[in-house]
């Protein structure tokens, strides 16, 4: 497994930095674009990556914030809107690179979580993840008619996820075969993030990297296996 901070062309003309990571492989293979929380391109963010990586999957994470820090609350839905272009383009960034496959998903953690919706709805992408999620009752709309692999999970103590937003979302895989939803009892927010020692969860996170990989097993066969939703 090797590891790059890459440069990204952007859209506008400018570049941004991303996290590469890039397994030892000799064929084509599929890739997840990493989409952080707040906190950026961070420790959690690059480990997460590698271990990607060392099963055999190419991993990126674009900085989503180069062009400001995360503002308040109230800027999110504008702020995610303007990230969708970074995604886009580091999907595009990936496109260059021989050992990709044109497959990937795009997996979101708190602030990233609905390009898990977004990415397989209008970015390019195959397949989308969301762990502990946030503002995700705003894109519920949007699983409408897509048919690629979804995946969102929760903890039943996310404090940015109330028992509306998990309700509503529990509706879903029964009547969305591509969409499955977990909800890990006594879990808080930010399980998948080690350095939130308040709420790091390693058999929520286990579980949610085995479902990623699942999926991303089936971008490399073009067969997605599926687990019923907790």
């Amino acid at each position: 497994m090797r590891s790059a901070t890459v440069a990204i062309r952007s859209r506008q003309g400018s570049e941004f930095a991303g996290y590469l990571a890039t397994p030892e492989a000799t064929g084509p293979v599929p890739a997840v674009v990493l989409a952080s929380t707040v906190r950026g391109v961070d420790a959690d963010i690059r480990a997460i990556a590698d271990e990607f990586a060392m099963s055999g999957f190419l991993a990126a994470a674009p900085d989503l914030f180069w062009r400001s820090p995360p503002g308040p609350a109230s800027s999110r839905l504008q702020e995610i809107r303007t990230g969708e272009d970074d995604m886009a383009d580091t999907l595009a960034y990936l496109q260059a690179l021989p050992m990709f496959n044109a497959r990937a998903a795009a997996m979101g953690f708190c602030y990233g979580g609905p390009y898990a919706i977004l990415g397989p709805k209008r970015l390019g992408y195959a397949a989308g993840i969301s762990c502990h999620g946030t503002r995700m009752l705003d894109y519920i709309d949007e699983l409408a008619g897509i048919h690629a692999p979804v995946c969102i999970a929760w903890g039943d103590r996310d404090s940015h996820a109330p028992a509306q937003v998990l309700e509503t979302y529990r509706e879903i895989p029964p009547r969305m075969a591509n969409v499955e939803v977990h909800v890990f009892p006594g879990v808080a927010h930010g399980y998948m993030m080690s350095r939130s020692a308040h709420a790091f969860d390693p058999a929520a996170r286990d579980f949610c990297m085995a479902r990623a990989r699942a999926i991303l097993e089936g971008l490399r066969s073009r067969h997605v296996s599926r687990e019923a939703g907790a």
